[in-house]
């Protein structure tokens, strides 16, 4: 099999964090109690309301994009390496 190229999945899974983080922010700013709901839902029963924060800066938007982006590019990075590393042991 081919190998993966590391910096072509890191770019890629940061730019889907990026547009998912995008996504999210835009979802509790135009529906707060909707995403509030939907939140509790995803995470089976934990109460989202207590720590739920339905007024967001757009600082806090940028702050959060950045900090998708990093993790995600380090993700991606750590998946294409692992899976390149794997795929030459494996055979």
């Amino acid at each position: 099999m081919e190998k993966l190229n590391i910096k072509t999945i890191a770019l890629t899974l940061a730019i889907v964090g990026g547009i998912f983080s995008l996504a999210c922010a835009a979802f509790v700013a135009l529906w707060p109690g909707g995403a509030v709901r939907f939140f509790n839902a995803m995470f089976h029963g934990i109460d989202m309301t207590a720590i739920a924060k339905t007024n967001i800066s757009i600082g806090s938007v940028v702050l959060g994009l950045i900090e998708v982006v990093v993790v995600s590019v380090i993700a991606g990075a750590l998946f294409a390496w692992v899976y390149n590393y794997l795929n030459e042991k494996i055979k």
